[in-house]
């Protein structure tokens, strides 16, 4: 495994940790709209904490094709975990001032992603 590599596997474990925090930190009691929190947390949960996953995989790929394929599929979950940050600043349920720099990450690593899955397939194109 690259540097790069290790230090991407890295910060999407903290961005998976950070995620699961805001998670905890939804309220879980049984009243009017928490039920929506934590319908919303358990999706978010799912995608922000898959893309570490799937990353996981994307290094242990075959061919440059199989790894830019996984690593798009890293692209689709952060493009989800932004739209359910997104909707818990909308539905009034946390504030977009707590939330904006988990957001601001997502979008920096989606920025990142869109960029190797680039390489990836220019690499492969060339063979």
């Amino acid at each position: 495994m690259s540097l790069f590599e290790q230090q991407l596997m890295d910060r999407l474990e903290a961005y998976a940790l950070r995620v699961i925090g805001v998670y905890q930190a939804l309220p879980d009691y049984p009243a009017a709209g928490h039920q929506v929190a934590q319908t919303l947390g358990k999706q978010l949960l799912r995608s922000g904490t898959a893309v570490g996953a799937n990353f996981a995989e994307a290094r242990r790929s075959h061919s440059l094709a199989d790894k830019a394929a996984k690593q798009q599929i890293c692209i689709k979950e952060l493009e989800e975990t932004a739209y359910w940050l997104r909707l818990l600043v909308k539905a009034n349920i946390l504030s977009a001032t707590s939330l904006d720099p988990l957001l601001a990450e997502t979008n920096e690593l989606t920025a990142i992603f869109v960029a190797s899955v680039r390489k990836l397939r220019a690499k492969a194109d060339s063979r």
